[in-house]
């Protein structure tokens, strides 16, 4: 159970990391967005990162070996990235209609998911 928690645990902090560094791009299609200077649009980013790491933090403590967890600490850090690069999937091909999901990216992904599959190999 521990385990399942630490996963939702980093998949509700992937959504606001990827929030965090990618949201800001779409503001500019908003008419108050679009004049907003860099530094406020940073200052935005970190606020947004504040709960990326209320939900990070907990998880890879929960998580960790170390700490009476299931994983390793290169075992957290793959499906760290495993969710980021799901979450960023479904975060760009509903977000930014421009962008294209194609055969490189899923075998890039394929590959990513061996090595999920080698680093839990005993």
């Amino acid at each position: 159970m521990k385990s399942l928690y630490t996963i939702l645990l980093l998949v509700t902090s992937n959504v606001f990391m990827t929030l965090a560094w990618y949201g800001h791009l779409k503001l500019k299609e908003f008419s108050w967005g679009s004049s907003l200077p860099l530094f406020l649009i940073i200052l935005i980013s970190w606020g947004v990162a504040f709960f990326e790491y209320c939900f990070q933090v907990p998880a890879n403590r929960m998580g960790y070996i170390g700490n009476g967890g299931s994983f390793s600490l290169i075992q957290l850090k793959v499906i760290q990235e495993i969710i980021t690069l799901t979450v960023f999937v479904i975060f760009s091909t509903l977000l930014f209609k421009n962008e294209t999901f194609r055969w490189n990216h899923i075998l890039a992904f394929f590959f990513l998911i061996a090595a999920v599959y080698l680093v839990f190999k005993k």
